[in-house]
């Protein structure tokens, strides 16, 4: 069992409160990744769990164990850092196995040790080098397999891949998944990159401003995002957002005016009233040209090609810009003119505060009850 729980966690640095209490199960075995723009509160919350934070208020729990003041070394979790830290004067096997040789461990057993991580990690052949002999990815390898071998309860990854290109970003994409897959263990991973937390996580949680904005997995906060932010955070490109007013509501819909004197009826549970504003948001993979059932027309302001598809920047009445995702053999080009047909069937709907409106007739996200009574007492429900 290996699991972390935070119950009302708040960080404050003097008058600065930077995380603003927080409430989280994370399950054994689970890849949890918490994402959100600089600057709100994911490494401060992961160096918190690592005990390189001290607590201001709140509980930590490992394995149901209360571990607010226990030190870092005795919390039985691993980090690996942005930055690979690794000894230079030290060969791989060395840095790997060090953590062992200050535990006491016999040279011949932390070695032992070292070669296993290494054949998990495909460093058996670098064992003998110098970091100054190794790749980017190699050395971040190094680093991971340095937190590998002392078998920890958690594994704590704090924006990792960041320093590498993006080739060797996505082999170790490929990597952490399948290193995850076989071992089995929980794994925390913090990162500003949505794509990393969709490809990477099987919990994500979004945070903004010290709090938490949605917890669920990828494709629940893909399908179905609380807010605005979440909507506009996860997914790339983000999805597209159109202010409208409320023109009608019954039991099937909502229906909205957008720019141009367009209209569409969101399925939508009956929350908004006539003359309300609020928000229309749709993906880019769901608009589609369309000169027999347009919705709207707009101005190809910017074409990109990326070979299997290619994406159509376009202007629209009230001078707002979708992003139209198409098939790489799409012809518009610069300055053409387009007709764009909305479904409102793949469509999101946000009331004036930026909150969702739950679609008609739609199961209900399974949520952890700790994190909805959170959420609904900060808006005030």
């Amino acid at each position: 069992m290996s699991t972390v729980t935070l119950r009302n966690i708040h960080k404050s640095y003097a008058d600065t409160e930077i995380i603003k209490g927080i409430d989280l199960d994370i399950g054994d075995r689970e890849f949890v990744v918490f994402v959100g723009p600089s600057g709100c509160g994911k490494s401060t919350l992961l160096r918190a769990i690592a005990g390189l934070e001290d607590i201001t208020s709140g509980d930590l729990l490992i394995d149901g164990v209360k571990v607010n003041d226990v030190p870092p070394d005795k919390r039985g979790l691993a980090m690996v850092f942005q930055t690979y830290a690794l000894y230079p004067h030290m060969t791989v096997a060395e840095n790997m196995a060090f953590s062992l040789r200050l535990a006491g461990v016999p040279k011949a057993q932390r070695y032992e040790r070292a070669r296993e991580v290494a054949r998990i990690l495909q460093l058996e052949p670098l064992l003998n080098r110098k970091p100054k002999e190794l790749s980017g990815g190699q050395r971040q390898r190094v680093a991971i397999g340095r937190a590998l071998v002392r078998k920890p309860k958690v594994f704590l990854f704090d924006e990792p891949l960041s320093n590498l290109d993006a080739a060797l970003r996505v082999q170790m994409r490929i990597e952490l998944a399948s290193l995850h897959d076989s071992l089995q263990a929980t794994m925390i991973y913090v990162t500003h990159d949505q794509v990393e937390a969709m490809t990477l996580a099987n919990k994500i949680v979004v945070l903004q401003g010290g709090i938490i904005e949605q917890v669920g997995s990828p494709l629940e906060l893909y399908h179905h995002p609380r807010n605005l932010f979440v909507a506009g955070f996860i997914g790339s490109p983000k999805m597209n957002f159109l202010s409208a007013t409320v023109t009608a509501v019954n039991d099937s819909g909502t229906t909205v005016a957008l720019p141009g004197e367009a209209s569409v009826t969101v399925p939508v549970q009956p929350r908004l009233s006539m003359g309300d504003s609020a928000t229309l948001g749709i993906r880019p993979e769901h608009l589609r040209v369309d000169r027999h059932n347009a919705t709207l027309n707009g101005e190809v302001l910017v074409v990109e090609r990326l070979g299997g598809e290619t994406y159509l920047y376009v202007k629209v009445a009230n001078g707002e810009t979708l992003v139209v995702q198409t098939d790489g053999d799409n012809s518009s080009r610069l300055r053409d003119l387009v007709p764009l047909q909305i479904d409102g069937e793949l469509c999101h709907l946000f009331n004036a505060q930026g909150e969702a409106i739950s679609k008609a007739h739609r199961h209900h996200l399974t949520i952890d009850q700790s994190y909805e009574q959170q959420y609904q007492h900060r808006i005030g429900n």
